[in-house]
């Protein structure tokens, strides 16, 4: 492997929409649902829930994705592993791709825990993984893209500019 094979691009944006547009423009560039994960509030646009169908009452269930009681449509049904997690000290969120199996194991119980303690499994500096923790708290909802080159993260990092991504970072894998 090069040194550049386990890259990934960090980006916030502020609401669902551009984020389904970000995911749909990956998408079109050949990007593979299993390289992007997306984290956000389980409650979304002033304390709308985005979470459960009727008769679904625990978030547990939701963890093994869509079939297990998840609504989620358009380009977020698309992504890989989605899931609802309720996080200590963060509250109820929803996440899809790489970064949902972190958060659903060790990730969130580590010393770090939660967004943060997945974010630094990913590679993020432990810092950098507390700011967009922070962020998606505040209701922004964080995107990730692996890109196995360098080639693909500047095509990545582009997509994301374009779809109105805020505070866009690239990383080394762990």
């Amino acid at each position: 492997m090069h040194e550049d094979d386990k890259i990934a691009v960090y980006g916030l944006y502020a609401s669902r929409l551009q984020a389904e547009e970000a995911v749909d423009a990956l998408r079109a560039a050949g990007y593979r649902n299993s390289d992007i994960s997306v984290v956000f509030p389980g409650e979304l646009d002033g304390g709308q829930s985005v979470g459960h169908e009727k008769g679904t009452k625990s978030p547990e269930g939701a963890a093994t994705g869509a079939g297990a009681g998840l609504v989620i449509g358009g380009a977020l049904g698309w992504l890989a592993g989605i899931g609802m997690l309720a996080i200590p000290g963060v509250g109820p969120l929803i996440a899809a791709g790489p970064i949902m199996a972190l958060l659903a194991g060790a990730g969130a119980g580590g010393a770090l825990g939660g967004v943060a303690g997945a974010l630094v499994g990913l590679g993020v500096p432990e810092y950098e993984a507390k700011r967009y923790e922070e962020r998606v708290r505040e209701g922004k909802i964080l995107l990730s893209v692996h890109a196995d080159n360098s080639d693909w993260r500047d095509k990545a990092k582009k997509i994301m500019e374009s779809t109105g991504a805020q505070d866009i970072s690239s990383k080394d894998e762990a």
